[in-house]
């Protein structure tokens, strides 16, 4: 029999000319091979799991070696584990059990019944949430009082693609002293395994969006009153678009279907209409189509990716991505809640929120990228606790609220922002503009030696840091600025006097540099840009 080139097939499933009533066998070709291929795959388990194209690496065999991959991290952990992955012992997590569920794409539920079983037949407990964004992990967790969970999807990424994500006991994302051994142990395991039936799933369902909204409403995370006060009014239009993704439903959940919701892209479609399921500009189209021709008061379109960690708004005026409205969810908190806590960003996050908080008087904890790192500061025993902690991806969470990025979150906040406001996002947006003056973020990079991925980028872009001590002037264009701070947290980020700055960071995986920029003047980018490239190179 010949090999089939799995590749190739999803090629012709993402062309313009596919038709999936009549070219739905490509599609059954994949998920058979997903179903029986025996091939090992190359296991690498980061923060945001684990992500294979489904049918050649991410099949129903190599998601049951991950799977057994995690059981064996428990069943050698030591004290220091332990303590990671929030559990004493392997007795505790059988006690406590598993969270399992998966988004919209292809064989999610049969990839969790492969993960249920190895959990089973080691004799803990299975809780099936069936379809989840990735919030409702984290509140199941924490509701259910369960171990850890096992999240089966690849977030944002094309419909080729499935993943593995595990979250320990307090529901964030897993470090990398959990994630690496998962990953060890896969790749130990992978070449050897013997694929193993199966039998009879006996796991306990469980209803996410009720935990959810419960857990929502126990922590007093989102003033639900003053929301549906807003909604009940004739003045408002709000839109989102799910894009096929496991978000669909919620909000009208959460909201108690509200006559001035508009669903955009609930079919099921685990292809998503052929288009990149991500938050983006393009995306935004079905939205701005009806929002420019309503005539209400107030205005809010929101947009998800698959799994419901990343969120992007448009209001009628514009589209305010994560750097423009984490800096309005700060304020919020700060000015009309009045909470008291930090703001947590990422380091190549705008800086706009950090003007912000440096003019109320609180303190910024700038982590670098990747969602773990706001852990210390959303723990429940955190002191102090983020008001908000968001990165440039688009995610975002807040006080009391998951670990994960939660894109519900981001929703209920924004509305409940408009509530008590009376301004939509944009209007609110131009008052901070007014009052804190306005930042430019633009983003940019280029591709070096092969030969450099790994400690040799990761050192050369050090080496940075060499020019740009804390009081050094740093040509940008025909204009010399004032080198005012200097972070190393992940990259090399250089803060001019006047607010500007630019980051360097190395791909960890590509020969790729990532250059990441903000300016006062948004004609000065290419200038910061082309600076940031010469100091890569004579570095």
């Amino acid at each position: 029999m010949p090999t089939i080139n799995i590749s190739k097939i999803w090629k012709q499933i993402q062309s313009p000319d596919f038709n999936s009533a009549r070219n739905g066998q490509l599609v059954e070709q994949v998920k058979r091979s997903a179903m029986t291929s025996a091939k090992p795959a190359k296991v690498s388990f980061g923060t945001s799991g684990w992500r294979g194209e489904i049918g050649l690496d991410f099949t129903l065999r190599n998601i049951q070696v991950v799977a057994k991959a995690i059981l064996q991290v428990y069943r050698e952990a030591d004290a220091a584990t332990f303590e990671a992955l929030g559990v004493s012992s392997f007795e505790e997590l059988q006690t406590k059990g598993l969270v399992v569920g998966h988004d919209n794409r292809l064989l999610g539920k049969e990839f969790c019944e492969v993960v249920a079983d190895q959990f089973i037949k080691a004799g803990i407990k299975v809780y099936y949430g069936g379809e989840m964004p990735t919030p409702e992990f984290s509140t199941a967790i924490e509701s259910l009082s369960a171990a850890c969970s096992v999240n089966i999807t690849p977030s944002h990424n094309p419909n080729n693609y499935n993943g593995i994500k595990f979250n320990p006991a307090d529901g964030g994302p897993a470090g990398p002293e959990i994630t690496d051994k998962i990953t060890k142990n896969s790749n130990a395991l992978m070449e050897t395994h013997t694929w193993e039936k199966p039998n009879n799933i006996n796991w306990e369902i469980i209803d996410p969006v009720k935990i959810y909204k419960s857990f929502s409403e126990k922590q007093e995370t989102i003033k639900y009153g003053r929301i549906l006060s807003l909604l009940s009014k004739e003045s408002i239009d709000l839109v989102c678009d799910h894009v096929h993704g496991s978000t669909r439903g919620r909000p009208a959940a959460m909201l108690n279907n509200p006559q001035c919701l508009i669903s955009l892209r609930t079919e099921t479609d685990p292809l998503f209409g052929g288009v990149a399921p991500e938050p983006s500009s393009k995306n935004l189209a079905g939205i701005k189509q009806v929002l420019d021709a309503s005539k209400s008061r107030f205005k809010l379109g929101a947009i998800f990716d698959p799994d419901g960690d990343r969120i992007r708004f448009y209001d009628g005026t514009r589209e305010i991505d994560m750097n423009s409205f984490g800096a309005i969810a700060f304020h919020y908190m700060v000015t009309w809640r009045k909470e008291e806590g930090v703001l947590a960003k990422s380091v190549a996050t705008s800086n706009f929120a950090n003007i912000i908080a440096t003019k109320l008087g609180i303190p910024v904890m700038e982590t670098p990228v990747g969602f773990k790192n706001f852990r210390p500061w959303l723990k429940r025993d955190a002191n102090p606790k983020a008001l908000i902690a968001f990165e440039e991806s688009d995610g975002i969470t807040g006080l009391n609220n998951t670990l994960e990025k939660d894109a519900m979150f981001g929703l209920l906040i924004a509305l409940e922002i408009m509530a008590v406001t009376g301004k939509n996002l944009g209007e609110y947006l131009d008052l901070l503009y007014a009052e804190y003056g306005r930042l430019y973020p633009e983003r940019s990079g280029f591709e070096v030696d092969k030969s450099l991925v790994g400690e040799p980028l990761l050192a050369q872009v050090a080496e940075i840091a060499k020019s740009a001590q804390p009081g050094s002037k740093i040509a940008i264009g025909k204009k010399n600025k004032v080198v005012r701070e200097l972070l190393t947290i992940d990259g090399v980020k250089i803060i001019f006097d006047d607010d500007s700055w630019m980051l360097v960071r190395p791909s960890g995986t590509e020969p790729k540099v990532r250059i990441y920029a903000e300016c006062r003047d948004p004609e000065e980018k290419d200038e910061m840009f082309a600076t940031a490239k010469e100091l890569f190179f004579k570095g």
